[in-house]
């Protein structure tokens, strides 16, 4: 005695559950990827977009108790913001820093920015700078 199969014979009765189910997942896969796209997208507008300032440290000059740094910053007109600068001594330790705040219509400020001192500093390190 054979048994008869009990598979429903393909087309006749329209798609199966598990056909639905990966339509389904693939609309919600299409969809979900595209908000990750817009998502993306729109942090990286806003950090290239957005980054109106640049600086640079030129230059530095040490002594015993303050680290003179020639900084040049480039800004779009009317921007304002701050750069933080910093000096470190010669075993890595953290001896001075300060913030250069600066405005107006200027789209370049060349500026020499005098950080005090704890001990002798050896460098002069540009943090960042970022608009108010």
């Amino acid at each position: 005695m054979s048994t008869a199969s009990t598979r429903l014979p393909e087309g006749r009765y329209g798609r199966s559950a598990d056909e639905r189910a990966d339509r389904t997942l693939k609309i919600v896969g299409a969809v979900l990827g595209a908000g990750l796209l817009v998502l993306i997208g729109w942090f990286a507008y806003h950090y290239v977009g957005g980054n109106k300032i640049s600086a640079e440290v030129i230059a530095f000059e040490t002594s015993a108790t303050e680290v003179k740094v020639h900084l040049e910053v480039r800004k779009d007109a009317g921007a304002s913001g701050y750069c933080t600068l910093r000096s470190q001594a010669e075993d890595g330790a953290e001896v001075g820093r300060r913030d250069f705040h600066f405005d107006g219509d200027a789209t370049r400020i060349d500026k020499v920015v005098t950080l005090r001192t704890t001990s002798r500093g050896t460098t002069a390190e540009l943090l960042g700078c970022h608009a108010n």
